[in-house]
């Protein structure tokens, strides 16, 4: 009951007016996001976007919820992947939003006044329309927004699960160090351990020297994870000398009952290092 082509064709014929409209009313305060930028082509592409989105959106009075919602779907992923949106904060998007739907709601005022048959009935149902699908965008938007996020966080987390265990050669081809900087969890110290024990299978390594002066160590199941991996290293006959030990870890390593029996430690790398040499 909804569907209308009269009032379809108004509100297409005002597009670029809805447009413009609102990116006037865009705040000029320093703000995070696309919104601030005053960069001509980002301000083009932004009106861009706000366009497209009219059309879309004006195509509810056309077309059935159901064929309205699939096609909307499709911009809505592209714009919430869109790289100049990751910056922006997802309220101050939803606020835009808000801000349009407004400026339907005056539109339909417009339109109204000059169309003395339009019922105070059919205009409710009008009124009932813009909001509804205007909360069914806003909430679309933000759960495409999540996952979007999830999936960048998670590539993330990939790319640093991929360099906990960067194995470096040193001058001799089959003696590396093993660089430990930042926090180790339990759960990066397992990667840790599995990483390793790969890289230097792969490349044939006799000696590695793990320096452990760049990290900070958060719990005895790291030390116990340490442990694994001298261990693991020995049975497939690679030596390991621990660098940079902190006194604070060595006192809590030893409250804890992890001596590193029949390993080498030295008090920094430059010093295993000018020893070996």
């Amino acid at each position: 009951m909804h569907r209308n082509q009269d009032l379809y064709a108004f509100l297409m014929d005002n597009i670029p007016n809805l447009t413009e409209a609102w990116y006037a009313s865009l705040s000029k305060e320093r703000r995070n996001g696309i919104y601030s930028s005053h960069n001509p082509s980002v301000v083009e592409q932004l009106k861009h976007h706000n366009y497209e989105f009219h059309l879309h959106f004006c195509e509810i009075f056309v077309r059935s919820e159901r064929d309205f919602k699939v096609n909307f779907q499709l911009w809505i992923r592209k714009m919430v992947q869109d790289p100049t949106y990751h910056n922006t904060p997802l309220h101050l998007i939803i606020q835009e939003f808000m801000k349009n739907r407004e400026l339907y709601f005056s539109l339909l005022d417009t339109y109204t006044s000059q169309h003395q048959d339009v019922t105070a009935t059919l205009e409710k149902i009008w009124f009932h329309i813009i909001t509804r699908m205007f909360d069914d965008v806003i909430c679309t938007i933000a759960e495409e927004a999540h996952e979007a996020s999830q999936a960048r966080l998670k590539a993330q987390r990939e790319l640093i699960n991929e360099l906990s265990a960067p194995v470096i050669s040193l001058k001799e081809c089959d003696i590396s160090l093993l660089p430990l900087i930042g926090t180790v969890d339990e759960e990066r110290a397992q990667i840790i351990l599995e990483a390793t024990l790969e890289q230097c299978t792969m490349m044939k390594i006799k000696k590695l020297y793990i320096d452990l002066s760049g990290t900070i160590i958060v719990s005895g199941l790291v030390c116990h994870h340490l442990d694994k991996l001298i261990a693991a290293l020995r049975i497939i006959g690679i030596e390991t000398v621990l660098c940079g030990m902190r006194a604070e870890f060595a006192q809590d390593a030893t409250q804890l009952g992890f001596g590193f029996e029949g390993v080498e430690i030295r008090s920094s790398l430059s010093q295993a290092l000018s020893i070996h040499s």
